[in-house]
């Protein structure tokens, strides 16, 4: 069982069941796949120069859920880690796999709940669960200024794990929300349904690291 003061989860964490059973599945189906939860990633300094930190939703099923890496052999890492190439928040090539020159730069990236849900559609109550280590990964950074919160449930989650109140700190693209020091930047997820729908533009996203390039620069 994995310890409540831990930021990551054992490979093996059972705490929610659904989940740990659909892992258990795809470990059958796709063996050479990471299939467990996936840990933050961190810059090559370590937790002490993180000043930002990206909060997803999951592991998308063949995207981190496969590589064992956030947002990484997918769409959605493409936008992401391009966005960040453009903004100095990240260097070298991404490439969608775990061993390319990809280098974060003071910035850390999470997701709200580890491990990856069915359909993409984690349940409240393993939101809830998972809590506990977007809690403790937070408290790792003692640098920490800003948290970009990508799509609802990531911003929501991340308020509550800062003991905030959602009802006064909601979820609104490109919006900053302060807590304890700390801002709070939504953005929609970068999704391919987002941006295929006209949601999510790369302009649109752009536009959010462009604000918080502005917020650490001061």
């Amino acid at each position: 069982m994995t310890s409540p003061d831990r930021a990551d989860p054992d490979r093996d964490c059972a705490l929610c069941p659904r989940l740990h059973d659909f892992i258990a599945d795809c470990r059958q189906r796709e063996p050479s796949w990471h299939n467990a939860p996936v840990s933050t990633w961190l810059p090559a300094e370590g937790p002490t120069e993180v000043s930002l930190l990206i909060v997803g939703l999951a592991p998308g099923l063949r995207g981190a859920n496969r590589t064992g890496r956030p947002f990484t052999g997918d769409y959605a890492g493409e936008l992401l880690y391009g966005t960040l190439k453009k903004f100095g928040f990240a260097s070298g090539e991404f490439e969608a796999r775990p061993d390319d020159s990809l280098q974060l730069k003071a910035t850390a990236i999470t997701n709200a709940v580890r491990c990856v849900p069915p359909e993409n559609k984690p349940t409240a109550a393993e939101i809830n669960t998972c809590r506990q280590f977007l809690k403790a990964t937070i408290a790792r950074f003692e640098r920490l200024r800003v948290i970009v919160t990508l799509g609802k449930i990531a911003h929501d989650s991340t308020v509550r794990a800062l003991n905030g109140r959602v009802a006064a700190n909601p979820f609104k693209h490109g919006a900053t929300t302060d807590i304890d020091g700390i801002s709070i930047v939504s953005s929609y997820h970068c999704s391919r349904y987002n941006t295929n729908t006209g949601v999510l533009t790369p302009e649109m996203f752009e536009t959010v690291f462009a604000d918080v390039q502005r917020k650490l620069s001061t």
